[in-house]
């Protein structure tokens, strides 16, 4: 899996600067309407969506999940887009819910790596970001939408700094993958 995962850095890069781009958002304009919130979480989750299928359709072995992961996106970004007069709270359900499942998925994913303890940890770190971010959410509920743009938005950041830093790993292994493949 880490040699898969190393030959897809760049999808990893992708994803790990959309999630950076979201967070940064969310943070510096926290004054945007729970419409535009709707808007830009829809976006975001079909853009991640996207990556996690073309990343899972570039697997051998263990697919299934990965593209899961992803239909899962980017069908919680198209409800976000086609419904967005959606309710705060079920906004935020739907969130949580995504957020702790992809969480769990790379802490799954993470522990799964074998021969690279430090990319190990950054997919860990990764998962409980998100997992953070949907136990945050279920717990606080009522804060309202500009708690909610915070809390998103910054734990957003950590996460896509987290994955950012693990794309660059993977390009390193990756390029040592194909300095021993180029070896006699």
């Amino acid at each position: 899996m880490l040699e898969i995962l190393a030959r897809n850095w760049a999808w990893v890069l992708v994803r790990g600067v959309f999630t950076l781009i979201f967070g940064a958002v969310a943070v510096f304009w926290p004054e945007i309407t729970l419409l535009a919130l709707v808007i830009l979480f829809g976006v975001y989750a079909i853009v991640d969506g996207i990556t996690a299928i073309v990343m899972g359709g570039r697997r051998a072995t263990g697919r299934g999940w990965v593209i899961f992961i992803g239909i899962l996106g980017v069908i919680a970004g198209i409800i976000a887009l086609v419904w967005p007069g959606i309710t705060a709270l079920a906004l935020l359900y739907v969130i949580a819910f995504w957020a702790l499942v992809i969480g769990l998925s790379n802490i799954v994913n993470g522990f799964g790596l074998k021969g690279d303890p430090g990319g190990r940890w950054m997919f860990v770190l990764s998962g409980l970001a998100g997992v953070l971010l949907g136990i945050l959410l279920l717990v606080q509920p009522g804060e309202g939408a500009l708690a909610l743009v915070f809390t998103i938005g910054f734990l957003a950041i950590v996460w896509g700094v987290i994955t950012i830093v693990g794309s660059i790993r993977l390009r390193r292994l990756a390029a040592e993958l194909e300095t021993r493949s180029s070896l006699p």
